[in-house]
C-alpha cells in the first residue's frame, strides 16, 4: 500500500499531534464495555490507540497495521503510558488473520481514504466483526476545507495534494461516502454525523493547531510527489505553504474542515 504522506519522522509527529488536538471532536461518545474485545485497524504510530486505551481501561485491544516501523512507534507510545489493555499485530486489513466473529467492536480512524479499494476492506472487516457488534469508522474530507484569506497559490499546493492521492487510486474525499460505504457492505448504519473544526484569532491555540500541526505539514509531507509530477512549480509551491500557514496569524485568518464519523452495526444472523 502506498501511502501518500509517508513514513518520515515529521509525518509521525503530525499524526499525533492530529490525534492530541481533535481527540474530544473525534473521539466522543466512543468507549467500550470492560470485557470487550476491540479491534483497531490502522493504528499507525498509536495517536489514537492511546486515546482509545485511556477511555476504554477495561477492554482489550488488538490493533494492526501494514507498517512494522508505525507499530514499534505505537507499542512505544503504549509502554509510555504504562497501558496494558493493547496488544499489536502485523496485519494488512485487505486479508486479515482473525477467524470470522473474533471481535466485539472495531475501531478504524484515517484508513480508508488511503486504499485501492475501501469497499473490500470494510467486508472483510465485517467478517471479524460478530454478529450485533459495532463498527466506528472516522474518515477526512478534503473536499471541505475553507480557509481565509485565499490566494490562488494556497488554493492550487491543497488541490496538488487531493490529485497526488487520487493518483495513487485512493479517495481524499472519502469522507461524504461513509454512509453509502457502510450500507454497502452489508452493515446496519446507526449513524453518520459531521465532525466540523473551526479556527480562528478568537480560538488562537485551535487554529494554530489545525494549520501549522495537522494542515500544512500534512501538505509537505507529498511535497516531492507534487513537485515530481509538476502539478504545480515550485514557486507556486513555496508562496502556497506560506500562504496556508499565514491564515494561522493576524490579523483575520480563519481555517473550516469537516471529519465524518459513523458507527454501524452487523446484523444478526
Amino acid at each position: 500500500m502506498k501511502y501518500v504522506h509517508g513514513y518520515s519522522d515529521r509525518e509521525n509527529e503530525r499524526l499525533r499531534d492530529q490525534s492530541g488536538i481533535l481527540a474530544t471532536l473525534l473521539h466522543e461518545g466512543t468507549n467500550y464495555p470492560a470485557g470487550s474485545e476491540v479491534l483497531e485497524a490502522g493504528c499507525g504510530v498509536g495517536g489514537q490507540t492511546i486515546i482509545l486505551a485511556a477511555n476504554s481501561p477495561g477492554a482489550r485491544f488488538t490493533s494492526i497495521d501494514i507498517s512494522e516501523k508505525s507499530i514499534e512507534q505505537a507499542e512505544a507510545v503504549i509502554k509510555k503510558g504504562k497501558f496494558s489493555n493493547v496488544t499489536f499485530r502485523l496485519e494488512n486489513v485487505m486479508k486479515l488473520s482473525f477467524t470470522d466473529n473474533s471481535f466485539d467492536h472495531i475501531f478504524v480512524c484515517f484508513l480508508l481514504e488511503h486504499l485501492d479499494h475501501p469497499e473490500n476492506a470494510l467486508l472483510e472487516l465485517k467478517r471479524v466483526l460478530k454478529p450485533g457488534g459495532t463498527i466506528t469508522v472516522i474518515e477526512g474530507d478534503h473536499g471541505s476545507c475553507f480557509w481565509y484569506p485565499e490566494t490562488p497559490e494556497s488554493i492550487a499546493v491543497w488541490r496538488a495534494l487531493v490529485t497526488v492521492q487520487q493518483r495513487l487510486g485512493h479517495d481524499p474525499l472519502i469522507g461524504r461516502r461513509l454512509y453509502p460505504l457502510l450500507h454497502q457492505a452489508g452493515f446496519a448504519v446507526q449513524d453518520v454525523s459531521p465532525r466540523i473544526v473551526y479556527g480562528d484569532l478568537g480560538k488562537k491555540e485551535l487554529l494554530d493547531g489545525m494549520v501549522n500541526r495537522i494542515i500544512v505539514p500534512m501538505v509537505s509531507s507529498s511535497k516531492k510527489e507534487i513537485l515530481d509530477v509538476k502539478i504545480v512549480d515550485a514557486d507556486i509551491w513555496n508562496k502556497g505553504i506560506a500562504d496556508l500557514s499565514r491564515t494561522s496569524k493576524p490579523p483575520d485568518g480563519t481555517f473550516f474542515y469537516t471529519w465524518f464519523k459513523g458507527m454501524a452495526v452487523k446484523n444478526k444472523a
